[in-house]
């Protein structure tokens, strides 16, 4: 069996009590970096053997896990921080073990995402997680203009070297939105930066940021009308003039004095 198992992404004490009795239990972890892992590891006092499972060799090394898990043993897959998958290796081992027809489980447990949504203040309702932009200008460009028309509230992951260039892409394609930087999540640092799109500020490049932006506004046809059409519209539909000038304003967000003026000139 193939546990993926989420690792915290700050303070060491946010695993679960089923995380650390699986990384005890089974034959050997995959890890994305050794040494940061074993931080965690030896923390809870953990003597495993560990394989290098990163990016750079997920092809190669997948082929060994699957190797000794044929051969009976147990692997559980961790990343340094998190859930493996979520922006982080994982799914070309997934791919392997559904070709092959092996088991494999994932643990719930520690992600950024979902805290940084909360903190934030934003829309939690409904949300799209995008995670880190493409390398790629075309497939980055691609990926912000159908993002500018999505309604749900949208979540980056920013490098610290790249965050001020992505947070100004990001604006010159979704325009003034409400928005917030949050850093450090667990840790004592903890910071959530609460602005809009556009706004000069100021902050530490230094550690990896959640982004999540205010979702698009959709879009009412009838305000590309001018204010004469729009009542005539209404007004065609109720036959009640003051009706018809109260779902006006009500479209545009403004008084109904302002298109009472309007429409009696």
């Amino acid at each position: 069996m193939i546990y993926f198992v989420p690792t915290p992404i700050g303070n060491l004490k946010d695993i679960t009590l089923r995380a650390l009795e699986v990384l005890k239990e089974v034959d050997f972890i995959a890890c994305e970096d050794t040494r940061h892992s074993l931080v965690l590891l030896n923390h809870y006092d953990i003597k495993k053997p560990l394989i290098a499972y990163h990016k750079f060799n997920e092809k190669e090394c997948r082929e060994k896990i699957v190797d000794r898990v044929l051969k009976g043993e147990n692997c559980a897959v961790i990343t340094d921080a998190g859930t493996p998958v979520i922006s982080d290796p994982g799914s070309v081992l997934i791919e392997k073990l559904i070709e092959e027809r092996i088991d494999y489980t994932v643990l719930p447990g520690a992600n950024a995402f979902v805290p940084a949504l909360i903190l934030s203040g934003l829309n939690a309702e409904n949300f799209t997680f995008i995670g880190f932009l493409p390398e790629k200008n075309s497939q980055r460009k691609a990926l912000l203009e159908n993002a500018k028309n999505l309604e749900s509230t949208l979540i980056f992951y920013l490098s610290p070297h790249d965050v001020k260039k992505d947070v100004q892409e990001i604006y010159s394609f979704l325009g003034e939105r409400k928005c917030a930087l949050v850093k450090e999540i667990s840790k004592l640092h903890e910071k959530a930066i609460r602005f809009t799109l556009g706004d000069d500020i100021e902050f530490d490049t230094r550690g990896e940021y959640v982004f999540v932006v205010e979702g698009g506004k959709k879009e009412n046809p009838l305000e590309n009308l001018s204010v004469e059409e729009h009542f005539n519209h209404y007004y065609s539909i109720c036959g009640d003039k003051m009706e018809a000038i109260k779902q006006v304003a009500r479209d545009r967000k403004v008084k109904k004095s302002e298109i009472y003026k309007i429409i009696n000139g």
